[in-house]
């Protein structure tokens, strides 16, 4: 549905779809601009439609889902009767738990053997950790809320354990609810799966969107207001996805192009333009930077260089959320 793919809805199947970020933000610089190429960021969704309970469990079938950046559990909240976001999310905790418990035993046996042969520092670290992520596992503990320094990270990243992931709850409402999406969280007892570390919540109605999908761009604020909407569901999916994450938007913006860059929090500007261009990371410069909203005030890039307030920053400056930039580079 947020993708706006065609697809059968009848058959369990794999889908991946790629969707873009609605940004008011980008749009209104669009407005100030007329740039002959607009350029969104873009949200990359699979769905395995395939997967189930008992797949997750003996990890068959679920390599795709290891290389994902997050998780995102769809929770039925409509026709109430014998559904149960709350129980649905200690389910499928318990599933990526006991999936990451088997996998660990199994490295664990791995490691064990290594140490017969060589008694090195590296299998000796490794062996520590997953002792204890074999405990906190068997405590029925996600791997999310398990303490672990830059450095261990770095040494199991590519186990790709599924319980360490960032994984975001998104309730399905009915439409009589999709008024609310303020609060559904509360309503449907998701506050204790909040608690853990890189945990997140949004809410949707997949049968507005299905809905939305048929409207040409015009009809659809009309159509969300009559529901009490300000913005379709996945503009609300996007920011919950980003927030997890720890990601933020900066702009490029001109004549040729108006385009949303997407960066890690606290990334520096010698880095962010490199997502632009490595040659832009290379020989750069400066960076011109003024807040999109500042931009807009001042009515244009001149008016902002004649008032001072497009500012000149270094390598090191920390990229800000919704920032427009130019990369002044040597190249």
């Amino acid at each position: 549905m947020l993708t706006r793919a065609d697809v059968n809805l009848a058959r369990r199947e794999d889908r991946l779809g790629v969707v873009e970020v609605p940004d008011d933000r980008l749009d209104r610089l669009a407005e100030l601009f007329h740039p002959r190429k607009l350029t969104h960021a873009t949200l990359e969704l699979a769905e395995l439609g395939t997967l189930t309970p008992e797949s997750l469990r003996d990890g068959s079938g679920i390599a795709q889902l290891r290389t994902v950046d997050a998780l995102v559990e769809v929770l039925r909240a409509f026709d109430a009767e014998g559904n149960d976001p709350a129980r649905d999310v200690r389910n499928l905790e318990f599933d990526l738990i006991v999936s990451d418990l088997g996998q660990v035993e199994k490295r664990r046996e791995r490691v064990a053997k290594d140490l017969k042969k060589q008694r090195t520092a590296a299998l000796l670290e490794e062996a520590a950790i997953l002792e204890r992520m074999q405990g906190h596992l068997e405590a029925e503990q996600p791997l999310r809320a398990l303490a672990l320094s830059a450095e261990e990270e770095k040494q199991t990243r590519g186990f790709q354990f599924l319980s360490q992931k960032p994984i975001l709850y998104v309730l399905n409402l009915s439409e009589a609810e999709a008024g609310a999406m303020e609060g559904a969280v509360q309503r449907h007892g998701l506050e204790a799966a909040l608690q853990a570390p890189r945990t997140g919540a949004s809410a949707i109605c997949a049968s507005l969107e299905a809905e939305l999908a048929g409207l040409a761009p015009a009809e659809t604020a009309e159509f969300l207001a009559g529901y009490g909407l300000r913005e379709p569901g996945v503009a609300r999916l996007a920011r919950a996805i980003y927030r997890l994450l720890g990601q933020i938007s900066f702009f490029t913006a001109g004549e040729d192009e108006c385009r949303a860059w997407t960066v890690a929090e606290g990334t520096p500007a010698v880095a962010a333009a490199g997502a632009i261009h490595t040659d832009l990371s290379k020989h750069f410069i400066r960076a011109e930077v003024i807040g999109w909203e500042e931009l807009l005030q001042l009515g244009s890039e001149a008016a902002a260089r004649a008032q001072g307030k497009l500012r000149l920053e270094g390598k090191d400056y920390i990229v800000q959320d919704g920032e427009v930039m130019h990369i002044r580079h040597s190249g």
